[in-house]
Parts: structure tokens; sequence; C-alpha cells
């Protein structure tokens, strides 16, 4: 299979498979000197593992990671840097039944047809569990913006499961850990539980929708036309499992806005430019403002389900299909920690190209 890599100058490329012995990446680009241990990594694995909640699969997984190679007495060497995490609750056997069928909603009918085999053990390449060594990758990531931006912040919370959205006149930020939903509103956070309950219940799944802020970004990375910050935070993004759909700040509801409303004005302030609103979600042009850089994106529903869907085996017979195992109700609980990761990477692969580029300079306003 092809196209494993991603990145321009800070290059992430994943490896492994959902049941198979282990998983990781290999990460390539990082700047030398960059303080970083397994411990740096570890507590962001811990935000994406399994079974952390009822709402989610409940295959356990300690998700410890190791650092192979591009680390020497805690700090990075400017070499490729490989760290990977062993499988250990694999239940291959929950997938017999479905070793000749295809899962309707799942990449099974299109691994089948574009390599004429697949890994049906928990959908083996396609599965979520991949994003563990994105959330690794990201680690390291977030490490050297640490070092190279160090007021740079990056958040990921829910805004919405199912019909059900935030209310962002009680938005709090300090609620987004006391929650399994990565909730920033707290009454919201409550009716989730019972609305989630009821769809698991009912053996059901639903789909979210998911918001990523870094805040602190420096004006300036990206590129006109084919580097695109807001293009390769799009691209990054849909590489998730199950995301549909992305918008970078007002996204879609901008069509229902005149110019007027959209354009961010300015003034300016005593450190530089000030941007009166952000309907841009942080970014002009394909380069950042220096305002928050705003990303959202929809997940849709888990396709594994207990109820009988409709399908075809692979000698063409139509069948009734149940999909056993241990799966989330709603994948996008667990698609925050990976947001977050696929933020930090890209923000670092445009400092590292804008460094290589200009060095850091900027035009003088004032």
């Amino acid at each position: 299979m092809s196209y494993n890599t991603f990145g321009h100058m800070f290059r992430v490329t994943t490896w492994g498979e959902s049941h198979g012995p282990a998983i990781g990446c290999t990460v390539d680009g990082c700047p030398p000197g960059i303080a970083l241990s397994e411990a740096d990594l570890q507590p962001w694995l811990d935000r994406r593992k399994p079974g952390t909640s009822k709402f989610t699969t409940q295959r356990k997984e300690p998700d410890e990671v190791r650092i192979l190679s591009g680390v020497f007495e805690g700090r990075t060497t400017g070499t490729s840097i490989q760290l990977m995490i062993e499988n250990t609750d694999q239940r291959s056997k929950d997938y017999g039944d479905i070793a000749q069928s295809f899962r309707p909603g799942h990449a099974d009918i299109t691994y089948h047809q574009k390599y004429g085999l697949r890994d049906y053990r928990g959908g083996g390449r396609s599965s979520a569990r991949e994003t563990a060594a994105r959330v690794a990758a990201g680690g390291v990531a977030r490490a050297a913006l640490r070092a190279l931006v160090p007021g740079l912040t990056i958040s990921g919370y829910m805004v919405q499961i199912g019909t059900q959205g935030i209310d962002r006149s009680r938005f709090d930020a300090a609620e987004i850990e006391r929650n399994p939903f990565w909730c920033p509103d707290p009454v919201a956070a409550a009716d989730w539980a019972s609305y989630l309950d009821q769809i698991r219940l009912n053996h059901n799944s639903v789909g979210g929708v998911i918001e990523v802020v870094a805040e602190g970004v420096p004006p300036g990375l990206g590129a006109p036309i084919y580097a695109k910050l807001d293009s390769d935070l799009a691209s990054a993004m849909m590489t998730i499992n199950a995301v549909k759909a992305v918008e970078i700040g007002d996204g879609m509801a901008a069509a229902a806005l005149t110019g007027v409303d959209n354009a961010d004005e300015i003034r300016m302030g005593p450190h530089g430019p000030e941007y009166l609103s952000n309907h841009a979600g942080g970014i002009l042009g394909g380069i950042s403002t220096g305002q928050p850089v705003i990303c959202r994106f929809a997940v849709k529903p888990t396709s594994s389900i207990l109820t009988p869907r409709k399908t075809v085996n692979q000698s063409g017979a139509e069948i009734e299909l149940i999909t056993k195992g241990r799966h989330d109700p709603c994948v996008g609980i667990r698609a925050v920690p990976v947001a977050e990761a696929m933020m930090a990477c890209v923000l670092l692969d445009h400092l590292l190209l804008d460094r290589g580029q200009t060095g850091g300079l900027r035009g003088r306003i004032g």
C-alpha cells in the first residue's frame, strides 16, 4: 500500500494494523536538540487510548510508546525518530464472521476492490487504531513547537454529538478535561451522557463535530497556492478515520454572510495589526494571520453496530450482517486528541517550511 506518509519538512510515516503485533511511526525532519522522552509522549496517548469510559470501545490497550531511535541523552539528534506501540488486547476471533463479507459503511469493500485482499481483523490498516501512531508523532511535534514557539497552544473539544450541540455562552475551557466527551459545556456534557447511553443500548451509533484551535500561531505560516496552511490542515483532518467534512473558520456558514459581515476588519494595536473578528479562522490566502487558527470537522457515525444491515459477501450473495466486537458508539470522542496531534504536525511542518524559505523575516507594518 502506498501513501503512508504526510508532511513536507516534518514528515510522518505510520505503519502497522489493528490486530498486528504493533503499530507505530517514523518521524523525519524533527529539528535536533529538542528535549524529548517517552514521558513527554505518553500523556497524549493516554488521552486517546480506548477503554477510558463506557462511551468508547472497551478494548483495553495501555498504548505505551517506545522511542527506538532518533533520541540520544534526552534530546533529538535530527535523524529519524522511530516510535512503536505494541498491541496487547486483540480479539481477532470477533471478526471471523466477516472474513468473506463486507461491512456496510466500512472500507472492507473498497480495500478488496483495490487490492484484491484485506486484513479483516478489526479493519487492519483502515482501523482507527492507526491514529495512536499519529498522536505519538503529534507529541514529538508539540515538543518541538514548545521549544520554537513557546506561547503556542492547541486545544480540541467536541461541539456536537448527533443532533445535540453546545451552548457557546456556557463555554468553559476548564470543563474540557472533566468529562468523557471533551465538551466545554457542562450542561451539554450531562445531556450527552444520557443521549449516548440510549444510542448504545439501541445497538446504534452517532456522529459528532470536533473543533480544534491553535492560539499563538505566528503570522506568515503557509503559502499562497499549493501549500496553503488551510488546505494542508483540511487534508490532515480528512485523513482521520470517519471524517466526512472539514471547515476553517466560519466554514460553510460563510456562504450565508455578506462581504460586510465576513471581512475581518483591521486596526493598529500597541504590538501591530489587530483584527476585530476572525471569520477567516486565522488564515488568509493560505497564510496565517497571527489570530487563532480554527478548524472544525464532522465525524460520521461508527459503522460497526449490532443492528443488522444489508450487504453482500465476496461471492456476491446478498446477506444481512451484524458487526460484533468492541466499538465506539461515537468514534468522534476519541478523535479529539487525534485532531490536536494533526494540528501540531501541520503547524510544525509549516513553521519549518517558513524558516527554510524566509528565515523568519516578515514585512513591516507601522
